[in-house]
């Protein structure tokens, strides 16, 4: 699957303290990226963080129905995640 390229185009200012731009220039630096980088994956990073628990999907209604029937139904059994859940915790033993 090839990657879809797009260029650079659009423009974001920051109005930020001194201090707060060497703070991030340091983080730039340290992870070899330049500022626009750090900052552009870092915050591309937050926004997907963001944004993974608030997708929504669409069913159709016969969907729908098959979608709430298998979460209405008991959960198969597992021994081995029953022998795990059984475990004390390492802190406790």
């Amino acid at each position: 699957m090839a990657a879809i390229v797009e260029s650079r185009s659009e423009r974001v200012d920051l109005r930020m303290t001194p201090s707060a731009k060497q703070t991030l220039q340091r983080a730039a630096a340290v992870t070899n990226k330049t500022l626009t980088e750090f900052l552009l994956d870092s915050g591309l990073h937050a926004a997907h963080d963001t944004l993974a628990d608030r997708r929504t999907f669409v069913l159709d209604d016969q969907r729908w129905r098959d979608f709430m029937v298998a979460l209405d139904a008991p959960p198969a059994d597992n021994p081995r995640l029953r022998a795990l859940l059984a475990r004390k915790p390492a802190w406790e033993a």
